[in-house]
């Protein structure tokens, strides 16, 4: 086994910075993504699923937002349980509003 001659302090900095901020990049691309697809469905393929309300494509959407905002909160509530329970007040009336609005036809 050889012996280790020196530490580079840039490479496992840079190294680290790069995991740390894959975040800032991956989270516009993915933006951008939704952004590009419900443009090109929007003018593609014209879909009205409020009226009437198809549930196989309503549903789907706030499940998997809402339960990606519950998957982000998760650790927080760990960690302090008051930040956790507003993310979770934040779920609830993000929904009822939701709720609110598809009983009066505006969504």
């Amino acid at each position: 086994m050889q012996e280790q001659t020196g530490v580079n302090p840039w490479r496992t900095a840079l190294a680290l910075w790069g995991v740390a901020n894959a975040n800032d990049v991956l989270h516009p691309a993915g933006f951008v993504t939704f952004i590009a697809f419900t443009v090109i469905v929007g003018c593609t393929w014209p879909v009205e699923f409020h009226s009437p309300m198809r549930h196989g494509i309503v549903v789907p959407y706030p499940v998997l937002s809402f339960g990606a905002i519950l998957l982000t909160g998760r650790p927080m509530f760990r960690l302090n349980r008051k930040l956790g329970l507003a993310t979770v007040a934040t779920m609830v009336l993000l929904l009822g509003t939701m709720g609110v609005a598809m009983r009066r036809g505006a969504a």
